[in-house]
Parts: structure tokens; C-alpha cells; sequence
């Protein structure tokens, strides 16, 4: 039977997802007020790009170590392990757990010893007191890499138990403590702060704060541990070939990540090396910071409803893929697509319209100007045209992890950062130092479309088809209702800008009018060419309002 008629469609996984989307939507929003005030704090330049380029690197060493791996082998395996016997799930779980602690103890140790090989690789030319401070910092903020792992391990936990809310809801703390540590940096630091000027009270506020916001968010999941049953017990009493199996999948999984860091690496060295040129030649910063926050700004679609439809599904899909229901897989990807779409599209056609008013309304105060917010609105606008194949690229990684297929991923990535690469690399050579950051955000885009038409082809032959006629019929229809949507916003765009002109109070008229009546039009038309699942997402709404069913 298929999926759509158990109950497993797009109103199963819409169901499954809403306490996630509105989750991450609270994390996400309170995301954006916490990077708008790390802007306002430490501005986009040299100061800024020390502290963001630093504050980087436990997430790489992260993902470099431990996250591809949680969401490509250990969700998927405790799942089996539960399939084949309850108990022996719970005790596997002990095992990784107690595994995953002291694997992350001795990487912290390692990652704040190699603070300054960290900085030479992503730093770019950074030198003086901005390299001196960028070290200290990544020393400081590698302890970030151990409560980072623990928050993320429980957070797969909790997801194979169905237990979606919490992590979710986690950063919400994180943001609010950051928010206030660079609400407290603006009032010391009121005369203007550089790498060689700060003091160290000043440092020890930064790097006290984003510490202890991401220890509070991993603390923050365990009453949701315990009251999902989960009691850790330190255990490493693997049983044969349990090591071996996960390690087979590891393997994979880690030449992935590996060869999208070296990806990444390659972007963020250029970019930093494009920010102290720019400084040179008197054109403003136009380095990493400008760039790193229009990579915040491009993610928060995806992770609003992306996210949470992929956390969603994968538990599903591996299980389907466990019983060998290759149909119920291909239906449950079909469906999640989709949905992805509703809403995906219409975010990219906003951000390439208002990119210059978010950006303003976001990041134009304290020590960041109108000027330095439409660097970071020009790089937005380029991100957009990503979006759609980004969230279609990461849903069909996630059919290959159901699968238990790490290999295919880590060979299709490959050609992505090649990609990657060889456009960054283009737009350094090529393009002028203030357009640097906006070519290699366009790579970033190729890139993403390349794996996406890739990774949609391999699962067409192993899945028997991909649904192709819904899936582009879909997309055909939410095209065709975004027009009114794109009429409509560069109407007002352009109403506001010649008649009052860019400014805090302009952007945000530009941007509440502008994405309302858009977001009419689109749902309008939407429903007129009767997207089903347009339709669906918003009686799954309804339903949830006063007075709904």
C-alpha cells in the first residue's frame, strides 16, 4: 500500500514536522538577532572575521569528525538495531553514546592544540594582531567541539525515538546567550574595538559567552533524554562486527565530509584573503563576514522547513528501506520534495528581490553600515538562486543514508567541490576584489545544482523511478505562481527606494509589504493551479489555530 494512503504523505510528514518547523523557526529567528548583534558589536571587518573565521572551526572539526556520521550511520543503525530486537537497540545505544564521549573528550584536546594550523588554513592573510587574536579565539572556542557533539548525538537520539521537539527548540538558549554577550561587548567596547586595541576582559566576555551558550543548549536536552526513556549507562561492550559495520559506513561517510571541507576550506581562505585586499585598496570589507552572514540568511528557509522534513523522513525511510519497501522510499522523497518546494521557492524569489532590505533591517546598526549591509545583500541575492538545488541536493543524500549507502555521497560530492572549487577559484582570479565574495557564492550554487541532478539520477535507477511527472509538475506550478510574487516585490522595491531611499525604517516598510501581499499572491495563485500541497500545508495549519479541527 502506498505510503501517501497509511497516512504517510504530505500531511504525515507535515504532522511529524510542525513542532520542529516551529521549533526551528524560534531558533532561527532568535539566530538572526544574535548574528544582527554580533554584527552591531563587532562589525563585518577585521575584528569580526577573526572571531567568525575562529568560531568556525568547531563546527568543521565537528563535521569533519562526528556529524556526517550521526546523520548518515548512527540514526540508520539504531534504528535496524531496534527493528531486530528492542533491548539490544537500547544497549547499542549505550555503546555509541559512551563511544561518542570519549571520541569528542580527546578531539577538543587535539583541536585547541592546533589553533594556529586552523588559522593558516582558513584564515587566508590574516597576520599581525588579527591573526594573534584569531589563534587565541580558536583555541578558546574548540572546547565548543565537545558540547557540540554530546548536544548533536542526543539529538539523533531523541529523533530515532520520534522525540523531535527539543532539539530543536536547544539553540533557542544558545542564541539568547550569545544575544547577550554582544549586548554586553557594545557596552564596553562603546569607543570602537580593533584586533590590536581589544582587552583582554573583552576577549574573555566573547569567548565565556559562546561557550557557555552551546554548553547550555547541550544541557538543555537531557530532562527530553530522560523523559524519553534513554538512561546512559557507560558501556563499550560492543558485540562482533558491530564496530566493523559502523566503520564500513564511517569510512564513506568521512571521505565525504573530508572532501566538502576541503571545499570549504578553499571558500573561506579566498574570502578572508579577499577581505584584507579590500581593506587594502580602501573598498571596505568585503571579506568573510559579509559572506558567512549571507550564508546565514540563505540557510533559514531550508532549516525551517527543510530540516525538519528531512529529520522527519529519515527515521521513516529507513525504516522502509529496512523491509525493503523501495516504492515507500521513493514516496516518502517524492513528498518531501515537495513540500520543500512550497516553500523554498517562494523564500528565494523574496531573498533575491528584498535582499537589500533584509539585509539592512538585519545588520545596518552599531558598527555596520547601510554600505556594509548591501555587500552582504549582493552575496544574499546569489545564495538565492541556491536554494532550491541545496534543499533538493540534502534530501537525496538522505535517501542514500536510509539506504545505508555512504559510498555514493561521498563519490557524487566529488564532483560538487570540484565545482566549488574551480569557480572560487575563477572569481578570485577573474572578478574584482569587491565582487569576490558574490562570484564564489555563484559557484556555490553551480555546485549545488550539479549534485542534485546527479544524486536525483543515481536514485532513479535504484529506485525503480523518481516520481518524476508529481515532482515536476509541482514545480512547474509553484514557477508559474511566483510571478505575481516577483511583480509585486520589485514593484514595492523599487516604489521605496526611488521615493524614500534605502535607510532602517524604508527596509522594513519595503520588506513587511512586500513579502505580505507577495506571499498572497503566491498562496492565491498556488491554489488556483491547485498545488495539493499548498492545499494540504495550509489545512495542517488551520487545523492547529483556535478554532481549527
Amino acid at each position: 500500500m502506498p505510503a501517501a494512503e497509511r497516512g504517510g504523505g504530505a500531511g504525515g510528514i507535515l504532522r511529524s514536522g510542525a513542532i520542529m518547523a516551529v521549533g526551528t523557526l524560534a531558533s532561527r529567528v532568535t539566530g538572526f538577532l544574535r548574528t544582527a548583534m554580533l554584527v552591531a558589536a563587532l562589525g563585518t571587518g577585521a575584528l569580526a572575521d577573526a572571531y567568525n573565521t575562529a568560531n568556525t572551526v568547531p563546527f568543521i572539526v565537528y563535521d569533519l569528525l562526528l556529524g556526517g556520521v550521526l546523520t548518515a550511520v548512527v540514526v540508520p543503525l539504531i534504528v535496524r538495531a531496534r527493528e531486530r530486537d528492542p533491548e539490544h537497540g537500547a544497549r547499542y545505544e549505550q555503546r555509541l553514546f559512551t563511544l561518542a564521549v570519549l571520541g569528542l573528550a580527546l578531539i577538543t584536546a587535539v583541536a585547541v592544540a592546533l589553533g594556529p594550523v586552523f588559522i593558516t588554513i582558513y584564515g587566508g592573510s590574516m597576520h599581525g594582531d588579527q591573526r594573534s587574536l584569531a589563534v587565541l579565539f580558536a583555541r578558546l572556542f574548540a572546547v565548543q567541539i565537545f558540547f557540540l557533539g554530546v548536544s548533536a548525538f542526543s539529538g539523533a537520539i531523541l529523533n530515532t525515538r520520534k522525540r523531535f521537539g527539543a532539539p530543536m527548540w536547544a539553540p533557542v538558549l544558545n542564541n539568547i546567550v550569545i544575544c547577550c554577550t554582544a549586548g554586553a561587548f557594545l557596552l564596553v567596547a562603546s569607543g570602537g574595538v580593533d584586533p590590536g586595541s581589544i582587552g583582554g576582559s573583552q576577549v574573555a566576555l566573547l569567548t565565556g559567552g559562546t561557550i557557555g551558550g552551546m554548553a547550555l543548549q547541550t544541557l538543555a536536552l537531557w530532562p527530553s533524554l530522560r523523559g524519553s526513556g534513554f538512561r546512559w549507562r557507560p558501556r563499550l561492550d560492543f558485540r562482533k562486527g558491530e564496530l566493523g559495520e559502523m566503520g564500513r559506513m564511517a569510512a564513506w561517510t568521512l571521505s565525504y565530509v573530508v572532501i566538502t571541507q576541503i571545499g570549504f576550506a578553499i571558500t573561506t581562505r579566498l574570502a578572508n584573503s579577499a577581505g584584507v585586499k579590500g581593506r587594502a585598496e580602501g573598498l571596505g570589507d568585503v571579506g568573510y563576514t559579509p559572506y558567512f552572514n549571507a550564508y546565514q540568511l540563505f540557510q533559514l528557509p531550508y532549516a525551517i522547513i527543510g530540516v525538519s522534513v528531512i529529520t522527519a523522513l529519515l527515521p521513516r525511510m529507513s525504516e522502509h528501506a529496512a523491509s525493503g519497501r523501495l516504492a515507500d522510499v521513493r514516496d516518502d522523497f517524492s513528498s518531501g520534495l515537495r513540500l520543500c518546494a512550497v516553500v523554498i521557492f517562494p523564500a528565494a524569489a523574496l531573498m533575491a528581490v528584498l535582499g537589500p532590505e533584509i539585509a539592512t533591517v538585519l545588520f545596518a546598526h552599531g558598527r555596520t553600515s547601510v554600505a556594509n549591509a548591501e555587500v552582504i545583500a549582493e552575496v544574499l541575492r546569489m545564495f538565492a538562486v541556491a536554494l532550491v538545488p541545496f534543499a533538493a541536493y540534502q534530501l537525496t543524500l538522505r535517501v542514500f543514508y536510509a539506504l545505508q549507502d555512504t559510498r555514493t555521497p561521498a563519490l557524487i560530492s566529488v564532483s560538487v567541490v570540484a565545482t566549488n572549487i574551480v569557480c572560487a577559484l575563477l572569481a578570485s582570479a577573474l572578478l574584482p576584489t569587491n565582487k569576490i565574495i558574490v562570484g564564489i557564492a555563484g559557484g556555490f550554487a553551480l555546485a549545488q545544482t550539479v549534485g542534485a541532478l546527479v544524486g536525483w539520477a543515481v536514485l532513479r535507477g535504484r529506485l525503480g523511478g523518481m516520481d518524476g511527472r508529481r515532482v515536476v509538475t509541482t514545480g512547474l506550478k509553484l514557477v508559474v505562481a511566483l510571478w505575481p510574487l516577483l511583480g509585486f516585490a520589485y514593484a514595492v522595491h523599487a516604489l521605496v527606494r526611488t521615493g524614500v531611499g534605502a535607510g532602517l525604517v524604508p527596509g522594513i516598510v519595503a520588506l513587511a509589504v512586500g513579502s505580505a501581499g507577495g506571499g498572497v499572491l503566491y498562496l492565491l495563485f498556488a491554489k488556483l493551479l491547485r498545488v495539493g500541497e499548498v492545499q494540504t500545508m495550509i489545512g495542517t495549519i488551520t487545523a492547529r489555530l483556535p478554532g481549527g479541527r
